[in-house]
């Protein structure tokens, strides 16, 4: 099988693909940046973003934030609730709002974390439902054709290394509420031709018109910078999935930190560092693709539908 890994792929990521790139302003958050964003989405009668916010030099202390839009930049709706969590996702199932981020736990001063679920008719009704295994981040759902719920984990350690996508069927949601902390990880993997030091996990699904599932992800490594510190590298992939053979192909970097403006860094050894938060697909063949960068900021991409040439293959 041949092998995946970023060198590769960069070498024919087509910077053409990209059409303009500019900064997502925020309002209201004294001075806290705003990054990790959702795409944009409509719930109790308003257009949404979700935006992880925080103080520069304190982490720990994220919250996310429910954003509507006011003229060119994105105000807080004070009216929606704010949760302590990291990196939002959101999707819908069932006509329902499913809502999650990042929790961090600490336990006799060590730090960890978990995935969280959140589930309602709105922003102003969402309730927990589930909750992944601690040290599992980037857990996704996705609603099936057949009615059936999509799973993917992203385990890290004995099963996934630095990191690596799992993938599974479920029944319905009340199955994740059943779901023991080892069951996250009986997902079979994919995409593991991968070299060990290297990572990648899903950000968003979605279903596409020849009914492959689409992931729009991240792959990632270290390397190393000024007096040997490691600098991360994020890089915003994208990959489908046949769900009937458990078989994935395509993989492409679609954006790389250098792709856009200069900008603010939470740290320097952070400057590479890329989160998609989802794809509005367009019908002229285009898409906007909302992204953090770089753990200080947010972006708006227009660019060419990076899903559309799969839906052509069939």
């Amino acid at each position: 099988m041949h092998e995946i890994n970023v060198r590769s792929l960069l070498a024919v990521h087509d910077k053409r693909n990209i059409l303009r790139a500019k900064k997502i302003f925020f309002t209201g958050v004294d001075g806290e940046e705003v990054y990790n964003i959702t795409s944009p989405f409509r719930s109790a009668g308003h257009e949404y973003i979700a935006g992880r916010v925080e103080p520069r030099e304190k982490e720990l202390e994220s919250k996310i934030i429910f954003f509507i839009k006011k003229g060119d930049k994105w105000v807080p709706d004070k009216n929606a609730p704010v949760f302590n969590l990291q990196d939002p996702f959101i999707s819908t199932i069932n006509d329902e709002l499913i809502f999650g981020g990042v929790e961090i736990i600490i336990d006799n001063g060590m730090v960890n974390y978990l995935t969280a679920f959140f589930r309602g008719k709105d922003v102003y009704h969402l309730k927990r439902f589930a909750e992944g295994p601690p040290g599992m981040k980037d857990i996704r759902l996705i609603l099936l054709p057949q009615g059936e719920i999509g799973l993917f984990t992203r385990p890290q350690g004995i099963i996934g290394g630095r990191g690596r996508i799992g993938f599974m069927k479920i029944p319905s949601l009340l199955s994740l509420t059943q779901f023991k902390k080892e069951d996250y990880f009986k997902a079979p993997l994919l995409l593991d031709n991968l070299p060990d030091e290297e990572w990648l996990g899903p950000n968003v699904i979605y279903i596409l018109k020849n009914g492959a599932i689409g992931v729009l992800g991240h792959i990632a490594c270290y390397t190393r910078g000024i007096k040997k510190k490691l600098n991360k590298n994020y890089y915003i992939t994208t990959f489908v999935l046949d769900q009937h053979t458990n078989t994935s192909a395509g993989m492409k970097i679609i954006l790389e930190r250098n792709n856009l403006p200069q900008g603010q860094s939470k740290l320097k050894t952070l400057k590479n560092v890329l989160i998609p938060g989802g794809l509005v697909r367009h019908d002229n063949g285009t898409a906007t693709m909302y992204i953090g960068a770089s753990d200080a900021e947010s972006y708006e991409i227009e660019m060419i539908d990076p899903f559309l040439e799969y839906e052509l293959e069939k």
